[in-house]
């Protein structure tokens, strides 16, 4: 879905055109990696959709604003405030629209997809059924340190732009990570010492 999504820039026309231009150039690398996050924070594609649209409006209205710094950065940062945003909207609503993400489908279908090819049809399916429990383990983590791991090693954000884009100290952005990694890895390696593949069965 990600491939036809396309965020509607412009609602008023009072933008110079070189800065509308320099927007696009600037920030449409980005929107695939907008979706994701999108898709890591509220696990719906419709849901994500709307969140990339409104945070691409708000950027593109505070553009004049932009230092020219990391600019994935500076854009998750408005993404992840057109969620907590929706996510207060809805909670004064008493509806319930924020739950655990995992891997965006995106992203599952793309490590699903990519088969080597000394897999036999059988590894192929292992595979895949590993990726499906990895993407619960991360779903099963709490917000926080989901929301990092995923900043951190999905879409390999420096410690200084995670502490950016969520507000907190670097030494908290590094012991999140720290504690999802130490969380992830006690999923991987239950005290019974069964495999992920041997659990996926």
């Amino acid at each position: 879905m990600i491939g036809r999504f396309r965020p509607r820039l412009v609602k008023d026309g009072g933008a110079p055109p070189d800065q509308q231009t320099r927007f696009r150039q600037v920030m449409l690398p980005h929107l695939g990696a907008a979706y994701n996050l999108a898709r890591y924070l509220t696990n719906d594609a419709s849901v994500a959709e709307d969140i990339v649209q409104e945070a691409f409006l708000r950027a593109f209205k505070a553009f004049d604003t932009y230092r020219d710094g990391s600019a994935r950065a500076w854009l998750f940062s408005i993404l992840r405030n057109c969620w907590r945003d929706r996510a207060a909207e809805q909670a004064r609503r008493d509806r319930v629209v924020i739950s655990d993400g995992g891997l965006s489908e995106a992203q599952t279908l793309a490590v699903a997809a990519t088969r080597d090819e000394a897999d036999t049809p059988e590894e192929f399916v292992a595979r895949a059924r590993e990726i499906d429990v990895m993407r619960d383990m991360i779903a099963g983590l709490p917000e926080p340190f989901r929301e990092t791991l995923v900043l951190r090693e999905m879409e390999e954000l420096s410690y200084r732009e995670i502490a950016v884009v969520t507000g907190v100290p670097i030494g908290t952005v590094m012991s999140r990570l720290a504690r999802a990694r130490e969380m992830l890895a006690k999923l991987l390696l239950p005290a019974d010492g069964a495999s992920l593949q041997e659990r996926s069965a």
